[in-house]
């Protein structure tokens, strides 16, 4: 995935009313711009640091840009949009960089299933039936820990994905649980049990009903981002 024209730098000023971010470029210009990110972005940002940000020529925006990447605290690179995760999912599956997902005939997106009113992000379908495909975009990281974890706050519509997931397996349906690690410098992934505990849980339960968790990481420049390689996934 390319960003054309390649990201614009900037520096954060704050991050207020959760989705809106006011920041400086090199040259002196201050922004209001759009932060397209429902969590708490805990450990992505730090007021005075670094960012990038994608313009928009539309006259119909209200706000000039959205926040796309961040240089977090820890000298990483985050991608803090995460309406991005999908889209690039979606490319490395098209691409069968997704090893463990490959070989599929059709791919669906925002497919409704389950019991309690959702949406899987990808319907795979396979000469031998569907698999399910949810997706998670991780950005959260920890100083001296190359151990990235999910999620950065409470997500009760995480926790239902994954018993919707967990539904789908004990039903001999193949059910997935992807997460994209928009964040450098990572090799594994762990629930984030101290921030929620329901959805540690709630990932146990799927894994012990045949829900299967993959871990890709992104490599993130303001030019391009990419998924790379398989990382572990921790319990």
């Amino acid at each position: 995935m390319r960003f054309d024209p390649p990201l614009e730098e900037g520096r954060l000023l704050r991050r207020y009313k959760r989705f809106l971010a006011d920041i400086e470029t090199p040259a002196g210009e201050v922004l209001c711009i759009h932060c397209p990110n429902t969590g708490s972005m805990l450990n992505c940002m730090a007021e005075g640091g670094r960012i990038w940000f994608s313009r928009s020529s539309d006259p119909r925006r209200k706000l000039p840009g959205t926040w796309e990447l961040s240089e977090t605290p820890q000298g990483r690179l985050a991608c803090v949009n995460t309406a991005r995760a999908n889209p690039l999912v979606e490319e490395a599956l098209r691409a069968g960089l997704i090893v463990e997902l490959d070989g599929f005939t059709t791919l669906r997106r925002e497919v409704r299933y389950g019991v309690e009113n959702s949406r899987v992000d990808f319907c795979l379908d396979y000469p031998g039936g569907a698999a399910f495909v949810e997706v998670k975009s991780v950005t959260l990281g920890f100083a001296d820990s190359p151990v990235a974890a999910f999620p950065d706050a409470r997500t009760e519509r995480g926790a239902r994905h994954l018993r919707e997931l967990a539904a789908l397996a004990r039903q001999g349906v193949r059910a997935v649980q992807l997460y994209c690690v928009n964040l450098s410098g990572i090799a594994a992934v762990r629930p984030a049990a101290e921030i929620d505990p329901g959805y540690a849980q709630a990932l146990r339960e799927a894994v012990a009903a045949g829900v299967e968790v993959l871990a890709y990481s992104a490599e993130l420049s303001p030019a391009s981002i990419r998924l790379t390689r398989r990382l572990e996934v921790w319990p």
